[in-house]
Formats: C-alpha cells, sequence, structure tokens
C-alpha cells in the first residue's frame, strides 16, 4: 500500500527499510516481504527511476545457444581490465534465475511464435538482450515488480519521501532521517538492515539521459557515514543521445544499431569501422569518444544515426517508443538521419560494497547503481544494469535477515536520538555545477582542467552550511557538489586512460593502475585516496 502523508508521531520501525525504488530496490523488497515489514522510501512517485526509462532490455544468457561463460566473457571484455571475475560469474551465473522470476512475477518480454525474441548491443557476442514492448523494457520491469509492491500487506511504500541523512548508532547503521515534499517535519525510520538502492548520479553533468531524481543522494549520505567509494572516475557516457536544441535529451538505444542502424559523419561516411573492429559495435566507450573526435572534427554538436538499413516495418515494431518520441520532436524517421551526440548515462562508481552486498558501515546493505562491487570494471556492458538489479537484490534480501537484530529497546533509543544537521546548499550551484562537470570532467580530461574544478568544487563545499535542510533541492545540490568533488579526486588520481576514464595528457593504458581506487572520509570530511587489486580471470 501507499502511504502519501506520513502520521505523528514521525518515527516509524521496521523489520527492513528499502531506499529507492528502481529494479534494485523494488526486488529486493519483494523478498523481504516474506521475512517481515518492509519499508520502500522513494524521493519521487514509486515509478521515477533509472530503471523506468531503461530502453535496450536485459542481457541474459537464456537458451541454448547462449551460455553464462560467453555472457562472462564479453562482460570481462568491455570492462578494460576491472572487473571482477567473481562478481561477473555471479552475475550471468544467477542472472538466468533471476530472469526466469521475474517473468513469474508478470513481466512480458517480446515473444515470436512463442520464444523469446533476443536483440543484439555493443560488445556482445550473440544475441541475447531480451526485451519488452519493443524498447520499452525498463517501464514493463517498473510496472511488473511496483504492483507487487503496491498490493503487498507488508511493505510500505513512501512516495515523496527524501533521505536527507543514514542514522549511525555506535558505528552501526540503524536508520535514516528523511523529509516529505511539501512538509516542514523530519520523519526518522529505524531499523536493523537498511538498503541503500537509491540509483545513480548522472544529474551532475549538464547533458544526460537520466531523470532528475539523479543526484547521488545514496553515495552523498554513505560517504557522510564513513562508507568508502570506489571507482569514482569511471562516468559511461552512452554515444548516442538525440541532439534537439532546446529539448530535454532522450536516449536512442543501442540496440538500434544491433538491428542493423550506423552511424555516420558530416560528409554521410561511416566512422566507426575505422575506430574499432567491431564497428558500430564497439562498446560504448569507444564508440562514444569516436563519436566525440567526429564532432571536433567536423565542428559540429552532433554525428548522425542511419535507420535506413532496418526494414520500416520492423523498425516500427521493435522500437515504437523510440520512433513515438522521434515523431513528437519533429523528426521524420522515413528520410532524414537522426543527430545524435554523447551524454552522461550511467555511473561505475558507487559505495564500496561486497558480493554480499555489505558495506563498510554495519547494517547497512547497497544494491544497484548506488553500489560499486567492481562487476561493471571500467565500461559497463550494455544492458547489464537491470540484471544486476535482479542478482544482487536477491543477495541483499537474503543477507539482511541474516544480520544482527536489534531490540526495540534498542531501536527505541535510536529513535529518541536528537536528530543529526544535514548538509545542505543553494540550488543555484546545481546548473553551475553541471556545466562545470560537463566541461571539466566529461568524456575528456587534462590535469589543468580536472584541477581548476576540483578547486571550485572544494569552494563551494566548503561554503555549504551545516544546518536543517529546507528543501529536497538544497540537499539535492548538497550531495551533487560531494559527489562531484569525488568524482574529480579520482580522475585527477587516475593517471592513465582505460574504458570510460579518457585523460588527453595521460591517453594509454598503464597495468600499473589496473586497480581500483577508493576514497574515505577522514575526520575532517577530506577524502583520502585507497587502492584494491583486482583478481585475475579464471583460465
Amino acid at each position: 500500500m501507499i502511504t502519501p502523508r506520513i502520521p505523528r508521531p514521525n518515527i516509524h520501525q521496521f523489520d527492513f527499510i528499502v531506499i529507492g525504488s528502481g529494479v534494485a530496490g523494488l526486488f529486493a523488497a519483494l523478498h523481504l516481504a516474506e521475512r517481515g515489514r518492509v519499508a520502500v522510501i522513494t524521493k519521487d512517485a514509486l515509478t521515477e527511476s533509472n530503471t523506468e526509462y531503461a530502453q535496450g532490455g536485459i542481457a541474459v544468457a537464456l537458451g541454448e545457444e547462449d551460455s553464462p561463460e560467453d555472457h562472462a566473457r564479453d562482460t570481462l571484455e568491455a570492462g578494460a581490465g576491472l572487473c571482477s571475475p567473481e562478481a561477473v560469474e555471479i552475475l550471468t551465473r544467477e542472472g538466468p534465475g533471476a530472469v526466469e522470476e521475474l517473468m513469474r512475477l508478470g513481466m512480458r518480454f517480446d515473444r515470436e511464435g512463442g520464444e523469446l525474441v533476443r536483440g543484439r548491443e555493443a560488445a556482445h557476442g550473440r544475441r541475447r538482450i531480451l526485451h519488452a514492448s519493443g524498447d520499452e523494457t525498463g517501464h514493463e520491469v517498473v510496472r511488473s515488480l511496483s504492483r507487487r509492491a503496491q498490493v503487498h500487506p507488508s511493505i510500505t511504500v513512501f512516495e515523496h519521501t527524501w533521505m536527507t541523512d543514514l542514522l549511525v548508532v555506535e558505528g552501526r547503521c540503524v536508520g535514516c532521517d528523511a523529509m516529505v515534499h511539501g512538509e516542514e517535519e523530519r520523519v526518522r525510520f529505524v531499523s536493523s538492515a537498511i538498503i541503500l538502492a537509491s540509483g545513480g548520479l548522472g544529474q551532475i553533468y549538464a547533458v544526460t539521459t537520466n531523470p532528475l531524481v539523479t543526484t547521488g543522494d545514496g553515495m552523498a549520505a554513505a560517504w557522510r557515514a564513513g562508507c568508502r567509494l570506489m571507482d569514482m572516475e569511471f562516468i559511461q557516457f552512452h554515444p548516442t543521445a538525440l541532439y534537439h536544441e532546446g529539448s530535454p535529451k532522450f536516449l536512442i538505444s543501442e540496440a538500434v544499431r544491433g538491428e542493423g542502424a550506423v552511424l555516420r559523419n558530416g560528409a554521410g561516411d561511416r566512422f566507426m569501422p575505422s575506430h574499432h573492429p567491431l564497428g558500430d559495435l564497439a562498446p560504448r566507450d569507444v564508440v562514444a569518444r569516436a563519436v566525440f573526435a567526429e564532432m571536433r572534427s567536423d565542428g559540429r554538436d552532433f554525428v548522425e544515426l542511419d535507420f535506413s538499413s532496418i526494414p520500416l516495418e520492423r523498425f516500427l515494431s521493435r522500437f515504437p517508443g523510440i520512433v513515438g518520441e522521434l515523431r513528437r520532436r519533429g523528426f521524420d524517421i522515413y528520410s532524414e538521419r537522426i543527430p545524435v551526440a554523447p551524454a552522461a548515462h550511467y555511473a561505475m562508481a558507487g559505495i564500496a560494497s561486497d558480493l554480499q552486498c555489505r558495506t563498510d558501515l554495519p547494517g547497512l546493505l547497497a544494491i544497484g547503481e548506488c553500489a560499486c562491487i567492481g562487476l561493471h570494471g571500467a565500461n559497463r556492458l550494455a544492458s547489464n544494469s537491470i540484471l544486476e538489479g535482479l542478482v544482487f537484490g536477491v543477495r541483499a534480501a537474503q543477507l539482511a535477515p541474516t544480520l544482527p537484530r536489534l531490540s526495540y529497546e534498542e531501536l527505541g533509543v535510536a529513535a529518541e536520538l536528537a536528530p543529526p544537521p544535514v548538509r545542505v546548499g543553494a540550488p543555484a550551484i546545481r546548473p553551475e555545477l553541471q556545466r562545470l562537470m560537463q566541461q571539466c570532467a566529461g568524456m575528456e580530461r587534462n590535469e589543468e582542467d580536472l584541477r581548476e574544478a576540483r578547486e571550485q568544487v572544494a569552494t563551494w563545499a566548503r561554503g555549504i552550511a551545516t544546518v536543517p535542510a529546507a528543501s529536497r533541492e538544497e540537499a539535492e545540490a548538497a550531495n551533487m557538489v560531494t559527489i562531484a568533488r569525488l568524482a574529480l579526486e579520482a580522475a585527477l588520481t587516475r593517471t592513465e586512460s582505460r574504458g570510460a576514464h579518457y585523460r588527453l595528457d595521460f591517453p594509454a593504458a598503464d597495468e600499473a593502475w589496473r586497480r581500483h581506487l577508493t576514497l574515505r572520509a577522514d575526520e575532517a570530511g577530506e577524502p583520502v585516496v585507497g587502492f584494491t587489486s583486482v583478481e585475475a580471470p579464471a583460465e
């Protein structure tokens, strides 16, 4: 059931708290609901998350012609040497079962003749992408899971409720503080097990495919609570976001290139074959940089995506969402190529966590895009993100009930503590920060720009007051400043180019940098750099 307003007293005790309502959070919540009372806290509508906008589908090795081993091989190759082989093995081995469970929950994948339709996307060696309603897979995932969550008697959904900070007592996470949009009273949630599934950070950039809610809130709260963040330099840019002046960015799925669409430069020539043996189906980081290079060479703000090789009937049936959106924006898909350009899309970065989703803070688990277990390495393989949410959502739900349970007396003590101060900042910082990050920490980086940006963001961070939060907008701005500062610190530290992190002054990969970079806060809240090794893949 959905509880739009929270009754007094504004203290709520649950067996489990899930923060975020994308695929990872909802899948975990549904599993946990069989073990106790679950609160799902989401700062917007239940259905508003990155998952909702996922077009391509779910990569999974189902069927005799594919195998988890082949899927793992493609994932490792795309990750540019930084994937955790054990995490990849878990994803690809447990993925088929998780997807089959999703179907039992009502997920309707596209079929032809009763058989699942499989698409192909960049860097995949075979067709293994399951999709729904053509290019509306994310919407169908959210529909299936949110419908179940809304009616489950053990799940209470708190919409338009934004977390301000995690609640830590004697070195253990025991809940979170939150505010309800449009109200002035703070709300406190307490539990023995808290799962962060708060999504990504795309809004720190001026050009992004992410919705407005993706401001890195969970990552920033975990950082303030003492957790390490990892791989903050690796932000993936999708190569084909619609370029349309004065219009919000709209993703044109990689799946269209899997069906035969090609990229062309200002002269009308295909350019990807000269950049990579896989041509238009090269890994995302390769395609995005090639697009950027062609834009610079042509002096234009876009390249063009040519759909003409895809039979029209096939295009209309396979990509109805893309077709409809292009028509709404005035494009004639029958006779013209579509202008596209790269946009910030996905964070391989996140809260450092292990294969059971544990963070540095006892009682706190992290899953989905806000977490980092080294699964995606330096560059996520297309359509692995929803699968990650499913697989590790289940893993978190399996671990959470085994965490040490606090008594109601102990939780009561936590509930009565004075609310902690919350870092907030002026919303006006947001557009300035986005422009700065786009310019200095986008697809191409160098030391001078990174240092300049880090100094400016550090100045903003010092100027943020430590007072009770006045609005969601202020809290988001402060979280964005925190996350941008850490992303800049990591990008400046990694003096090589690898995957989604490209340094003009260090254009080659360096084997000495085949390790993960972590950041933790010292006593003054300043970032301290650390490193973790990457285990070698099994032969």
